[in-house]
């Protein structure tokens, strides 16, 4: 397949350029995608950013890569405000609620797996959490430490940002110099145990009353944020993968860090190609909910915002995403999703027509052309905007076929119904969606809730809950059938 078409060209963060993308192996892609951290619902953002990465896995399976897609669960370690002192977000949610931490990583990280599959997103590969690797991460921390990159000091781990500057330069990613971070950094607590200010912490020592701690070789804690996805990625693709991928907001300091760390345990980048989305705003603004400019998927789901006239359906929302290009701002507003609307419905009516075109014996239509025109939108970084426009091309094709002012033959015809679905379904993962009459959530969406809770609970091992799931849906006529990706709709009785 990928001999067929034009080659794939991604923009890389790392060089701030499109390159050809060139897999360390032949046939084969390893990508890693900064996971969530489970102290609170999956917001509107968060989603933008996996449903990009969704569609790149769609897409590189597609064109014909064994794609091995690792996306992490951060269930410890990330400190409010994204500093090296200070409370972990889910220990602090915890005490707040008066519930252990593990309630908390477990409430959202179903929240987490409903929307996405509510959303219609391929699970990946791989799902690692970092609670799961504290070994890995204490290997890390050992060899860095062994090397001279990493030093103790009262009982935490931190790593030497100078040191690793003078022999590979900091800040690679995010362009910013050790003189720049110093000029514009101001005195913490927790500072002194540091030998500079831009330090960054490996492993924390855990203080009296920290619920959360494991034992290491220097003494009890925790592993810090920026440890986590440097061990987990490693771990499933080696030492040096293909893709890196996440939101734009960590690209510093997160994604710089990783990128240290990999060069101070190997000698080398960890990654080929980094891949990074763009913020998300609603109604031209930065999304708050101090401000109550703030919106939940589920609300969106649901009709229950003030910001919206009324509910939408995922495949919409989704839709709507791939309007704009994953490296550009997106602004989310009630019109804005009311004309995508009106786009996926003009499209899903096409699609509709399709079995009703009869073919004729010659074809006044350039099939190629317009699929190559597919292909080269998403082999040029992923270009759904432009995809999508193509594909309203098609739309035109067939009320020219239907009207008999153009022809398909009839291997050109179903050829072209092929690659219609596969564009709109299989790489840009839309569904064929029907609002309820009540102008509420879709019976789809209601189904997937149901299938994702399932899924939790099956992976959780509780199979009274799963079987109550499947036996309600049945009594529905609604078949549910268990396959190594999950489960899925066999169809009405």
């Amino acid at each position: 397949m990928r001999d067929n078409k034009h080659a794939l060209r991604i923009y890389n963060s790392l060089s701030d350029e499109k390159e050809v993308f060139t897999p360390i192996t032949e046939g084969y892609v390893g990508m890693y995608v900064c996971g969530p951290t489970v102290y609170s619902n999956v917001h509107l953002g968060n989603v933008r950013t996996f449903i990009t990465f969704d569609i790149i896995f769609r897409y590189l399976r597609h064109i014909g890569y064994r794609v091995r897609y690792v996306r992490n669960i951060t269930d410890v370690g990330h400190i409010v405000d994204d500093a090296d002192h200070g409370e972990d977000k889910i220990a602090r949610k915890a005490r707040l609620e008066q519930v252990e931490p593990m309630e908390v990583v477990q409430r959202y990280t179903v929240d987490f797996h409903t929307i996405l599959h509510m959303f219609n997103l391929l699970p990946p590969s791989i799902e690692p959490t970092a609670t799961g690797h504290i070994i890995e991460q204490i290997a890390n921390i050992t060899k860095m430490i062994e090397s001279g990159y990493a030093y103790v000091s009262n009982g935490s781990v931190y790593f030497d940002v100078a040191r690793h500057d003078r022999e590979f330069g900091y800040g690679a990613l995010s362009r910013r110099t050790l003189k720049d971070m110093a000029a514009h950094s101001r005195e913490l607590d927790g500072q002194a145990d540091k030998r500079n200010a831009q330090d960054f912490a490996l492993w924390k020592k855990a203080e009296p009353g920290h619920i959360m701690r494991w034992p290491s070789p220097w003494g009890e804690g925790f592993p810090g944020w920026h440890t986590e996805c440097a061990a987990m990625s490693t771990k499933y693709l080696g030492a040096r993968f293909d893709i890196h991928g996440g939101g734009m907001d960590l690209k510093f300091p997160h994604h710089d860090c990783e990128i240290a760390q990999g060069e101070a345990c190997t000698g080398q980048a960890p990654v080929n190609y980094w891949l990074h989305a763009n913020m998300l705003t609603l109604n031209g603004k930065k999304m708050s909910k101090s401000t109550g400019n703030h919106i939940l998927p589920q609300e969106i789901l649901s009709g229950e915002s003030p910001l919206l006239a009324r509910a939408y359906t995922a495949s919409v929302v989704r839709f709507l995403m791939m309007q704009t290009h994953y490296r550009s701002i997106m602004d989310f507003s009630d019109r804005a999703i009311q004309a995508a609307e009106k786009g996926h419905e003009r499209l899903m009516q096409a699609l509709a027509e399709l079995p009703k075109l009869a073919a004729g014996g010659c074809s006044t239509l350039d099939i190629s052309e317009w699929e190559e025109k597919c292909y080269q939108a998403m082999n040029d970084d992923f270009n759904t905007p432009m995809l999508v426009s193509h594909l309203f091309e098609g739309v035109r094709m067939i009320g020219l076929i239907r009207e008999a002012t153009a022809s398909l033959s009839a291997p050109d015809l179903e050829h072209f119904k092929a690659k219609l679905h596969t564009f709109i379904f299989d790489i840009l993962g839309l569904t064929e969606t029907q609002q309820s009459a009540a102008g509420g959530t879709t019976l789809e969406s209601v189904i997937a809730l149901l299938t994702g809770i399932r899924e939790t609970a099956r992976a959780n091992h509780d199979w009274v809950l799963s079987d109550q799931i499947r036996e309600g849906l049945g009594s529905l006529g609604i078949e549910l059938r268990d396959t190594k990706g999950g489960a899925g709709i066999a169809g009405e009785k």
